[in-house]
């Protein structure tokens, strides 16, 4: 089930991926490709090169690659059907689906997503230009909102009326209720869902919006946080307020924020730090962990100090483990709001994030912090409530460090304190990394050759022939390409993956060689190769007599080394000679064999 496979292709051959590309890193044209900074990994030194003409990128520094449609998969967290239908929707494609019902239900949230997106318009207006919105647009500006900052982020106001929203949108009543915009009356009609509520709009990591959080105004009716009901495009325990705006500093700075507030999240940007998110009225998931850490490895928890360190400790560690990322905790001061901070002191509030421990640290840091240690018996209850904590950590090497802040702190053994943990039954776990094998980087006339002919595959393929190349890499890449009738986004798709790895990054490398010449040096170091095997069988041969079998093996040694000698430097080019040489030795390996 899914879009059709020719509505995909034209996808891809209509999207320009130097323009999508651009919305997220700057490029610039370099021989006949582009190249520009990573927006998958920070980084100083451009090591990211697309090529337009093939639409096909690659990065020499973390070796992300594809094509247009992997891009914004990768760029935006999304799926293979949604990233076609966004590039869809930007060139104005009408997609097919294999499954009507499927087409239906794509067309159904199609619908939701246009109700969201007035719904935003609407509330926004309200709160611009409301006779009812004053008293919202004052605590706006007690809070520090101004009028740019509350056009920035498209707060709105939802009047205190029952069905005012309702009205004024051009959606059926089911439209609004599936949307989370309407609930269901006593009577059977549909009422506004928000009602005398300041209105921040929720918007997925493409920028579309997909939900509100409604604060309650000083004195309104509780609960004072409520966020849109669970539709089918807002998932309380997926969404991060603020993901939209964070994705690309989070790439470049390799961390991300983790706040309790919209206005958490405005307030950090306040000061520059453009990486936070926010949960969006529930505590922070596996989910939502798995979604940060496809932007940044390292997870910075900027809640109320008290909220942090009770952070359940096997969640957090099995988070490290599962996701393979860093959890730290911002050093706010006791009763410290971000929000707040961002007005009365953002020095500190940046120190916050720059000073930031390891969730560890932080806890033995708060349990130390929190005892009476000029007491031997003050110092012994709390090495022995630390060495709880760190009993929990996985990692054994980074139980001993903490092991012997403890023992400094508190003026004890730390062998004492060693083998009191082992008693405890603390278990090491340590994750060891797996080794990545990457590709030979080396160039050679085999990496040429891939080059051109995936820049040229009409004219080069049928130079090519498996023969000619030694490295099994490389010959499996050529070996794609034949059997995708030189297609490189059919090539890459259905190759292994250190195969599809290869023909992207020799897809954006610039190539002038002479494909002749290429073919040329391929078919000259084959053929010394197969020369040195004929002479090592040659040597084999010992005593006078020798027979046919060494008479055959040596006329074939001396057809051989002529025939290199025809394709020298220096000799002009014989394409009929060196098809046959080619076909010789092909025949000769396959007999090998």
């Amino acid at each position: 089930m899914g879009i059709l496979d020719e509505d995909v292709q034209r996808v891809r051959d209509t999207a320009d991926i130097v323009a999508v590309i651009s919305a997220h890193t700057q490029l610039k044209k370099a021989g006949n490709n582009w190249t520009g900074l990573c927006p998958f990994h920070g980084e100083k030194s451009p090591s990211f090169s697309v090529n337009a003409d093939k639409g096909v990128f690659y990065c020499f520094g973390c070796q992300a690659k594809g094509d247009v449609i992997s891009f914004v998969r990768d760029i935006d967290h999304l799926d293979f059907a949604g990233a076609v239908e966004f590039l869809a929707s930007k060139s104005g494609i009408a997609l097919r689906y294999t499954d009507r019902a499927e087409g239906d239900r794509r067309e159904a949230r199609g619908k939701l997503r246009e109700a969201m997106v007035a719904a935003v318009e609407w509330y926004h207006e309200r709160l611009l230009t409301g006779p009812d919105s004053g008293a919202a647009r004052r605590y706006l500006r007690d809070r520090g909102f101004d009028g740019e900052r509350v056009r920035q982020y498209k707060i709105g106001w939802a009047p205190d009326d029952w069905n005012q929203l309702v009205k004024a949108l051009p959606f059926s009543p089911k439209v609004l209720r599936d949307a989370g915009l309407g609930r269901e009356s006593k009577q059977g009609g549909t009422n506004d869902f928000f009602r005398a509520r300041v209105l921040f709009p929720i918007f997925d990591v493409q920028g579309d919006p997909i939900g509100f959080g409604g604060r309650m105004m000083p004195g309104g009716r509780p609960p004072k946080y409520q966020n849109t009901p669970e539709t089918s495009l807002y998932r309380k325990s997926k969404v991060l307020y603020g993901l939209n705006w964070a994705k690309d500093e989070a790439v470049r700075e390799n961390e991300v924020i983790i706040c309790e507030g919209y206005t958490d999240v405005i307030g950090f940007a306040e000061v520059g730090l453009n990486r936070a998110v926010a949960t969006c009225g529930t505590a922070l998931t596996d989910e939502h962990v798995r979604t940060i850490q496809r932007f940044a490895p390292r997870l910075v928890l900027a809640f109320d100090p008290d909220a942090a360190g009770q952070a359940a400790a096997d969640r957090v560690y099995e988070w490290e483990r599962k996701h393979e990322v860093e959890v730290a905790v911002a050093a706010l001061p006791p009763g410290g709001d971000p929000a707040d901070l961002a007005r009365s002191d953002p020095g500190a509030l940046r120190a916050s994030i720059a000073n930031a421990q390891p969730f560890l640290g932080f806890r033995i840091d708060r349990i130390l912090a929190a005892a009476d240690l000029r007491t031997p018996e003050g110092r012994g209850k709390v090495a022995e409530v630390a060495l709880a904590a760190v009993a929990e950590h996985p990692n054994e090497f980074v139980r001993d460090q903490y092991v012997m802040t403890i023992a400094e702190r508190c003026h004890l053994d730390p062998d004492r304190l060693r083998a009191s943990l082992r008693s405890g039954g603390a278990r090491p776990r340590v994750r060891v990394p797996t080794e990545v094998r990457r590709p030979p980087r080396a160039d050679t006339p085999e990496t040429e050759a891939l080059r051109q002919a995936i820049a040229d595959p009409a004219t080069v393929l049928p130079l090519l022939d498996v023969a000619l190349f030694d490295e099994p890499l490389y010959r499996a890449a050529l070996v794609a390409l034949q059997e995708a009738d030189g297609d490189l986004h059919v090539a890459v798709e259905g190759a292994d993956p250190l195969v599809g790895e290869l023909l992207a990054r020799l897809a954006v490398e610039d190539t002038d060689a002479d494909p002749t010449d290429v073919r040329r040096l391929l078919l000259k170091d084959l053929g010394e190769r197969a020369a040195a095997d004929l002479q090592r069988d040659l040597n084999a041969f010992t005593g006078d007599f020798r027979g046919d079998e060494y008479r055959l093996l040596l006329e074939q040694h001396r057809w051989l080394l002529s025939r290199l000698e025809s394709i020298g430097p220096d000799a002009p080019p014989d394409q009929m000679g060196e098809d046959e040489l080619l076909a010789w030795l092909a025949r000769r390996g396959e007999e090998d064999a």
